[in-house]
């Protein structure tokens, strides 16, 4: 099924009813069997760094339908310490923005993809971060560590996304050991593309003002998607992806159904299929009963 193409003057709230009758009449509903959560901003608020009760009880509903739930975030599996309500409901995850996917099984976990930066790439992005005096996150296969340490980095991580256990005493040299995934410098769009200009081998992906993720150009979400969906016998028509930043776009863009939070960038909601509510608004639930996914429990006949 293609996408919706609506012009910019058709309102968001026409582009939904138009994507919903298309996809009734596609019977698309009914062939949804995965779907893919992005974690702040999306399943977690940013406000109260937590999951909405509503989330909560929706996830439960589709798995009780026998749906699959996986997990779609940029940040690496050391800091994803927020999802503790629906642990229990998670199939696998797509992690560090794509660069490291798994699946559990019976307790035994299954290495999907694993893509690191090269070593060459990784030195370049940190002489950049060094000449404009900025701090860069550095997410290797084992440890975390910060690179030019300044306040800004426990600002947004600390303050902004509640992730508490960064050990920005770690040393450097000791990540740079390890194979690295991921590299988050906090540097501004323009400096973001001037550095990306000379960066082949990488993409990047910006889902906050503060900072970019960049990693393996052969990770982002969308291509994580991808090595799930074969990995567990999923056509891209059985998947729903749920995001609201700028490294949502690629699985946004590739899964059967793109669905953008309220509170999500604009670009994200020009790409999506549907808009929701935003995640302070029920937007998971609201989604996943608005697409017939689940019912409304609180309709009255």
């Amino acid at each position: 099924m293609s996408r919706l193409q609506i012009s910019n003057s058709t309102s968001r709230e026409q582009r939904n009813r138009r994507f919903l009758l298309s996809l009734w009449q596609a019977k698309m509903i009914d062939m949804i069997k995965a779907l893919f959560f992005d974690i702040d901003g999306t399943l977690v608020s940013f406000r109260t760094h937590e999951i909405p009760e509503s989330t909560v009880n929706a996830l439960e509903e589709v798995k009780k339908q026998g749906l699959k739930v996986y997990i779609s975030t940029g940040r690496p599996l050391s800091i994803i310490t927020n999802l503790g309500k629906i642990q229990h409901l998670i199939d696998g995850y797509i992690t560090t923005s794509g660069a490291y996917c798994f699946v559990d099984r019976k307790r035994k976990r299954e290495i999907i993809c694993c893509h690191d930066i090269p070593k060459a790439d990784v030195c370049q992005i940190l002489d950049a971060a060094k000449k404009w005096d900025q701090p860069v996150v550095v997410v290797g296969t084992k440890d975390i560590a910060v690179f030019n340490y300044k306040d800004i980095v426990d600002d947004v991580f600390c303050k902004k996304l509640g992730v508490t256990n960064i050990d920005y005493h770690k040393p450097i040299e000791e990540v740079l050991k390890q194979p690295i995934l991921q590299l988050t410098p906090f540097i501004s769009s323009a400096q973001e593309e001037e550095l990306m200009s000379g960066i082949k081998q990488c993409t990047s992906g910006r889902w906050c003002d503060d900072f970019t993720d960049i990693t393996n150009i052969k990770a982002d979400k969308g291509q994580g998607l991808l090595a799930l969906a074969a990995h567990e016998g999923l056509q891209l028509s059985e998947t729903m992806a749920f995001g609201d930043g700028g490294n949502d776009l690629s699985i946004i863009k590739q899964a059967g159904i793109g669905v953008a939070m309220g509170n999500g960038r604009e670009n994200v909601k020009e790409e999506a299929d549907y808009v929701t509510t935003s995640v302070d608004d029920n937007g998971i639930r609201n989604a996943l009963i608005t697409q017939g996914i689940i019912k409304d429990d609180q309709k009255k006949d």
